[in-house]
């Protein structure tokens, strides 16, 4: 990185040192925050939160907007190039799913027809989140089953090869991106290991390997709530956190801890994260008797050795300091994610017990008369997948460290370790996606906790409401107008009557619009005004057009481009402005031609006016609009759990509460939310 050119070059000053350290990631950290909340604010973040409430089917404003991929892109660029412990791997999954949404609007714009599917469109971002993990490790398997367990509660098969099909090709571009630029040889692992394959593990480790994914499941549960902590205390109101004062100061802190010289020296502050895995992963046993071994070190591993402080303080340092930083860090308001450093931290916590367990068994394990010795690298690839799976909930991270590492000898330790801290991370806390969904207030279903057992015996009647705005087969167009003015609900229920209430079906918002602008249009004031002009013999047709193409339901029948020519008549225009039925009696000066509109014209608003009044008595003719003759119900007595699982199996946003065919209430997501809290 140029920050760590810009402090080698300068080895002979110290003080020039530590400036260059510090102000490069605040510099990029401060114009990170500072874009992407001038631009997009709903670029900040993980982005894995977000996708997963939109995957559920709820509709978020501009988080998959062009405006929101150019501020993801490029704060995610400054975020990642500061240096600070942020990862990349949720704001992958949130620009792939950018880039979805953008495709799909330019396939609807060039073709429409099947692109308009909004089913298409959900199995489009599935895909996305699935490539944004795959091209993020190189894990193409592992990337699509973490996409699963992450963002979807049911998963429709059908996406599984798109799928796979998707996050293989962007994987495989990754890699040879590498290749064309000289960095591989050829397509190999993100993190290569040499584990021997013959013998990788004894059967005496395992219960190590259980031991450390059981502590990886505490260190999760930890994490997630010590990051929902810092979150919560910013969000105080009687904190005046400024929104580039905190992550200025947050990157000020974290650079001068980590500063090589300073403390960084004992925690191998230098390295970066993808130089520190590389060492951690080494298969090679760096402490044995508890003294570090004297053989010349290679690559990074340098970094972990201090002349005055053993390995084993190194270690606990890092894993403390690193704990801590990244929680805070990813407060900060800039694209990032947490992944990579939770991953990053529980290779480390692998390492030193793998480093532990090189320095209980100094001669390794003896088997069939020959001697194995301790594989810390092992144990550093079981912590990275056990802690960062304790902290999403997910065990598709064995998968991902398998295709990480290009080696699958660790297969079982692995597994065992995910399962075991998954199990405890997810007794304690929720994930760290359903976490940041709550401090959010996403409205997002969460899943029904194992221990409530009370909340089995909640029906839908308990929870349900009970004023429910619907509209009848009588009807008039006044009373559409009202609800269309009154309500903002996207779909209203249709009964037979007010005194029956037998649920008919549900009509969209939009199509209720669109009768009242059948009823009211443009072409059916011309056609009243034509014969209007007839009945009167008026010589202004044409203005009295004009009057019916500006005018709108209950607005004022004055033409917009005419102005007012007197002081007496403001106090006319003004009345006429908050009134629906006021005919316009002051003399108007006419724009186009300066002639003033006669008093017949003034009756023709009269007319027009009257004509509006008696449209909107008509009872409403429902056959020119598409009706849901078959909307979600539940029955009464439907059990919340029940309903929650219905609810996520088809992505509902609310269902009608029906007694014998009549319509006695709406339950939606927000209700169904309120009882898992």
């Amino acid at each position: 990185m140029l920050f760590k050119w810009m402090y080698s070059g300068l080895d002979s000053n110290m003080l020039l040192q530590y400036i260059a350290w510090v102000t490069y990631p605040v510099v990029l950290i401060t114009f990170s925050a500072g874009f992407t909340q001038i631009l997009s604010p709903q670029a900040v973040g993980s982005g894995i939160p977000e996708m997963k409430t939109i995957l559920r089917g709820v509709v978020l404003k501009e988080y998959l907007t062009f405006k929101t991929f150019v501020a993801k892109v490029i704060g995610l660029t400054c975020a990642l190039g500061s240096g600070m412990p942020l990862g990349k791997e949720g704001p992958f999954v949130h620009v792939a799913s950018l880039c979805a949404a953008l495709l799909s609007k330019f396939m609807v714009a060039l073709f429409g027809g099947t692109y308009m599917n909004e089913m298409r469109n959900t199995e489009m971002l599935s895909a996305a989140c699935a490539v944004g993990v795959g091209c993020c490790f190189a894990a193409p398997i592992g990337g699509v089953l973490f996409s699963i367990e992450v963002t979807s509660t049911f998963f429709a098969v059908r996406n599984y090869w798109r799928g796979f099909f998707a996050a293989t090709f962007s994987a495989f571009i990754f890699r040879v991106l590498a290749v064309l630029n000289q960095e591989e040889e050829t397509i190999t692992a993100l993190f290569k290991t040499r584990f021997r394959l013959d013998f990788p593990f004894d059967l005496q480790e395992l219960p190590a390997f259980a031991v450390l994914g059981i502590a990886c499941g505490f260190g999760g549960a930890l994490f997630v709530y010590l990051n929902r902590l810092i979150v919560e205390c910013m969000r105080n109101p009687s904190l005046p956190v400024r929104r580039l004062v905190y992550p200025a100061m947050v990157t000020l802190l974290i650079s001068t801890l980590t500063f090589p010289p300073g403390f960084g020296q004992f925690m191998a502050g230098q390295l970066t994260q993808h130089e520190s895995l590389v060492a951690l992963f080494d298969n090679r046993t760096w402490c044995r008797h508890g003294v570090a071994e004297e053989f010349e070190y290679i690559g990074h591993s340098h970094g972990w050795k201090h002349p005055h402080v053993n390995v084993f303080i190194t270690l606990i340092l890092f894993i403390i300091m690193k704990f801590w930083m990244s929680a805070v860090a990813t407060t900060m308001p800039v694209p990032c994610g947490a992944f990579m450093p939770v991953f990053l931290i529980g290779a480390a916590f692998g390492r030193l017990v793998g480093e532990v367990m090189a320095t209980m068994f100094p001669d390794g394990i003896h088997a069939d008369g020959r001697v194995y010795p301790i594989v810390p690298g092992g144990y550093a690839v079981v912590g990275a997948a056990a802690l960062s799976g304790a902290v999403t909930h997910t065990v598709s991270t064995a998968v991902i460290v398998f295709e990480l590492t290009g080696q699958i000898s660790h297969i079982l330790p692995v597994m065992i370790a995910v399962i075991l801290a998954n199990a405890v991370a997810q007794s304690l806390q929720p994930s760290l996606y359903d976490s940041i969904i709550r401090i959010k207030k996403l409205p997002y279903l969460p899943e029904l906790g194992m221990g409530h057992h009370e909340k089995y015996n909640i029906r839908v009647e308990d929870i349900m409401v009970r004023e429910v705005r619907y509209i009848t087969l009588s009807s008039s167009y006044r009373g559409l107008q009202e609800v269309v003015q009154t309500s903002q609900l996207k779909t209203l229920a249709l009964v037979e009557s007010q005194e029956s209430m037998i649920l008919l079906g549900s009509i969209e918002r939009i199509q209720l619009q669109s009768l009242l602008s059948i009823q009211l249009g443009r072409q059916r004031r011309l056609d009243h005004l034509s014969q209007l002009a007839q009945d009167n013999g008026t010589q202004h047709h044409h203005h009295l057009s004009s009057l019916a193409s500006d005018s709108t339901p209950s607005s004022p029948c004055i033409d917009p481009h005419a102005r007012i020519t007197n002081a007496a008549a403001a106090p006319a225009a003004a009345a006429a402005a908050t009134t629906t039925t006021t005919t316009t009696t002051a003399a108007i000066t006419s724009s186009s031609s300066g002639t003033l509109i006669a008093p017949t014209d003034a009756n023709a608003c009269q007319g027009i006016s009257e004509w509006e009044e008696q449209q909107l008595d008509d009872p409403v003719d429902f056959k020119n609009c598409k009706i849901d003759p078959a909307p979600f119900q539940l029955v009464e007595r439907t059990s919340l759990h029940k309903t929650h699982t219905i609810f996520s199996l088809l992505g509902l946003d609310h269902a009608y509460v029906t007694s014998i065919g009549r319509l006695v209430g709406v339950v939606s997501l927000k209700e169904v939310c309120a009882q898992q809290t």
